[in-house]
């Protein structure tokens, strides 16, 4: 969750204040070592943010939009409405909202400074809905975008959130797995075995259950019995998890690929990522050149 936050936090940061607040430190230094130091900076931040933005402009603008009931495994993209998962509701932390996820942060401030009191966000699941069917939504791990930020203060305390709302519009950059169902991979003998040490760790109700003799052991062949039975009561919960449908879950992707959720269709998506990658590479050009004259 920390790093989650630090990388939100730092993409906020390039592509809302940085090259103002390097800026402002060659001001403040107002020399030439000043200035070359704020040029390399801005160079090496710009290029960065470059490569990250259009990092993901590639992977929105070149991934296919997939349809929730026939999307393959694997990474996926999807774009439809978020719902709440059925009987379930989720309000933010600050307002108090209907909201599919949420995230908030309190500052105070104490001498014209301002110190985190509190942040946080949430992970509840939900679902994203397409005229074709649904999936569920793990929001876990995701980076998250969203024009839904209010800011506010009271006194000197200063608020802030960010809401994904039932029936917006989701964008989904994701995993796609299968839990339970026929696509679940089940290991009969590992359970056995778990399902026996749970039985071993009662051993009045072991005794009760499969010592015929009645002489408070287990021998050889009430062993025997007793793993037929675990064999027995395994294979019926194999069987019923099968049987079941499953559910269709996007989560982060175990391989660390990008995951991205956005209440942004997926052309204005991509559209500002290469908004972004360009003004990167000016500022990056602009800044090499820079640093380059006052070098010399």
């Amino acid at each position: 969750m920390a790093a989650l936050r630090l990388r939100s936090q730092l993409s906020d940061f390039l592509t809302s204040g940085a090259s103002l607040l390097i800026l402002l430190i060659g001001f403040r230094l107002d020399s030439r070592e000043g200035w070359i130091f704020a040029g390399g900076l801005l160079s090496v931040i710009s290029l960065w943010a470059w490569h990250a933005n259009f990092r993901r402009f590639r992977l929105v603008a070149d991934l296919p939009t997939a349809r929730a009931a026939s999307a393959p495994q694997g990474y996926v993209e999807l774009f439809g409405r978020g719902e709440f998962i059925a009987g379930e509701t989720l309000s933010s932390k600050l307002t108090g909202l209907p909201c599919l996820w949420f995230r908030y942060r309190i500052e105070e401030e104490e001498n014209n400074q301002k110190r985190l009191v509190e942040e946080g966000q949430s992970d509840d699941t939900f679902v994203l809905r397409d005229s074709s069917g649904s999936l569920v939504i793990d929001p876990a791990g995701a980076e998250i975008l969203t024009t839904r930020k209010e800011k506010w203060h009271k006194g000197n305390h200063y608020y802030q959130e960010w809401l994904l709302l039932p029936q917006d519009k989701i964008y989904v950059l994701g995993e796609h797995i299968t839990l339970g169902g026929n696509a679940t991979q089940l290991d009969l003998k590992q359970d056995v075995a778990l399902l026996l040490a749970e039985w071993k760790r009662d051993r009045a109700d072991l005794l009760k259950r499969f010592d015929r003799n009645g002489d408070g052991e287990i021998d050889l062949q009430e062993w025997e019995a007793a793993r037929e039975a675990a064999h027995q009561e395994v294979r019926q919960q194999h069987n019923a998890i099968y049987q079941s449908g499953g559910v269709e879950m996007i989560r982060k992707p175990a391989d660390g690929r990008l995951f991205l959720i956005a209440n942004t269709a997926p052309d204005a998506l991509s559209k500002r990522y290469l908004r972004w990658s360009w003004v990167h590479l000016g500022l990056f050009f602009t800044a090499l050149a820079g640093t380059a004259w006052e070098w010399l």
